[in-house]
């Protein structure tokens, strides 16, 4: 297909009108035992009311919605050339037919031979063949230009898509950002001897970032491997982590769009964590061939007030996952008055 795509368009209409005159010329010689002298002529005449309606008639009026106008000239050419096959050319008929100095009966013409534009007499019927040609060509032209539009609908929107998820990602990420810093500011306004390792877990999840998650897919094993440092930073932080849990199972050789499930992990540790500094967050997630199940729970404090931005990331995971898991992904959100819990199941693209 794409060898074929390849190829110039100006080499497909030679080889299709050649294919075309060696079948013409084939049966006329089978039915009349000869080539008639003026097929060329004729041939020529036809290909060239093709390429009018093609390259003039249909693009500058049909297409333009000047349906009566395109019509109208339309009529006047199928009369004008009909006019010059029927007038101006000898009918294949009009001379008997010679096969190897054979004698062949001569054909009769027919007895009635009609208005000018209905004439199907000869090999070439004028009016007939012209109106297939037109047809032909109208035809062609109307399926190209859909394709090319249809083309063009679907490269739109995907542009949209991706300036979408360019969108999302440019304010999740420092969303993430902010969070770590303050996880880091904790650590360093507590003079805790802890505060060099998450500088250097940080910059290891900033380089994962950086240069892996440009991206469309990511190996699910350095996703993963991404939320684990980013939880090990929150448990530098924690005064008590004893309830924080993370359970990973099952055949991690698939990939996933990066940065897909860091916001509700984000926000399980940001209002999991009550005044005391005591966090009650459950991550798990589960690999079941291609299809993965993640559930994130975390206690609520009412004591932590929300922030204005504190629903962003929330929010583009999820519109992300619209865009890039169309009915591929289920997610559901319980929203209690002491806890919040996050299941979401997607299926997963293999490596």
């Amino acid at each position: 297909m794409n060898n074929f795509k390849k190829i110039p368009p100006i080499v497909i209409h030679v080889l299709l009108w050649t294919f075309f005159l060696i079948i013409s010329a084939s049966q006329i010689y089978y039915r009349i035992g000869s080539i008639p002298q003026d097929f060329i002529v004729r041939s020529l005449t036809l290909i060239l009311a093709f390429y009018l309606n093609f390259n003039l008639l249909v693009p500058y009026l049909l297409l333009n919605k000047k349906i009566p106008l395109y019509f109208l000239v339309l009529l006047a050419f199928s009369f004008f050339f009909s006019f010059i096959l029927h007038e101006f050319l000898p009918r294949p008929f009009d001379t008997p037919p010679n096969f190897n100095g054979g004698n062949f009966p001569k054909l009769p013409p027919p007895e009635n031979h009609g208005p000018l534009f209905l004439n199907f007499r000869g090999f070439f019927p004028s009016g007939g063949l012209l109106l297939l040609i037109f047809t032909l060509s109208t035809s062609i032209k109307l399926g190209l230009e859909w394709f090319k539009s249809e083309n063009k609908r679907v490269a739109i929107e995907s542009e949209k898509v991706n300036s979408e998820l360019s969108f999302l990602k440019a304010q999740l990420n420092p969303h993430f950002l902010f969070n770590s810093l303050n996880s880091i500011y904790s650590l360093a306004h507590k003079q805790s001897k802890d505060t060099t390792n998450a500088i250097v877990i940080l910059s290891d999840l900033m380089r994962y970032m950086i240069y892996e998650t440009n991206k469309d897919l990511v190996p699910l094993e350095k996703e993963i491997e991404y939320i684990k440092n980013y939880v090990s930073l929150q448990l530098l932080r924690l005064k008590d982590s004893s309830n924080v849990k993370l359970n990973i199972h099952g055949n991690l050789k698939f990939s996933i769009e990066p940065l897909l499930l860091i916001s509700f992990i984000e926000n399980a540790f940001k209002y999991g964590t009550d005044f005391t500094g005591k966090t009650n967050v459950n991550i798990k997630i589960t690999i079941d061939e291609e299809l993965l199940t993640f559930n994130v729970f975390n206690s609520v404090t009412h004591q932590q007030p929300k922030t204005k931005d504190s629903g962003v990331g929330l929010e583009n995971i999820k519109n992300r996952l619209k865009l890039l898991y169309p009915n591929q992904h289920n997610i559901n959100i319980k929203n209690e008055k002491n806890s919040y819990e996050v299941n979401l199941t997607l299926k997963l693209k293999t490596l």
